[in-house]
């Protein structure tokens, strides 16, 4: 999406770029923590997982959001930030099948893993869409930094537990 009439044009490149990228990296999660809460043992870590899918899903809807009101095509791409911690993820659950403990803090760590990369690329979307001037796709993305460190809060707290 390159257009020089665009006040910060390549700003505006990279800020659909991230929104790309991040699209691709929800949709590939969706996938993972399905996985991830069909290995949790714990009915708390479970629970965790499962509102973190569901927060997922209504990232996506917001992206769509997002996407139709930028006027611009929506889609995705595969991520592999996103894909290397999901196969992190698939080998935690593959090795510490025997010890269970160690099990639940190892799946946390993974998903603590895609929090905080999730909330990088918020964080950046945020200051994009302010310099930008897009105040719906920052408020947007400014709930999901909010959802995204309560997830991290819950998640220390099933680890804690």
């Amino acid at each position: 999406m390159k257009n020089d009439n665009i006040p910060n044009a390549h700003l505006q490149e990279l800020f659909v770029d991230e929104l790309k990228d991040i699209l691709g990296a929800e949709y590939q999660l969706l996938h993972g923590l399905k996985k991830m809460s069909k290995a949790a043992i714990s009915p708390a870590l479970k629970v965790a997982f499962d509102t973190h899918y569901q927060q997922t899903a209504d990232h996506i809807e917001r992206l769509k959001t997002a996407f139709s009101n930028l006027g611009i095509p929506m889609h995705g791409r595969k991520y592999q930030t996103m894909e290397d911690l999901l196969v992190e993820a698939d080998e935690i659950i593959e090795d510490f099948q025997e010890s269970l403990e160690v099990l639940i803090a190892a799946l946390i760590e993974a998903v603590q893993k895609v929090q905080h990369y999730e909330g990088a690329s918020s964080g950046c979307v945020v200051t994009y869409a302010m310099l930008l001037e897009r105040s719906g796709t920052k408020k947007m993305f400014g709930q999901r930094l909010v959802e995204e460190r309560e997830t991290n809060e819950l998640l220390t707290e099933v680890a804690m537990n």
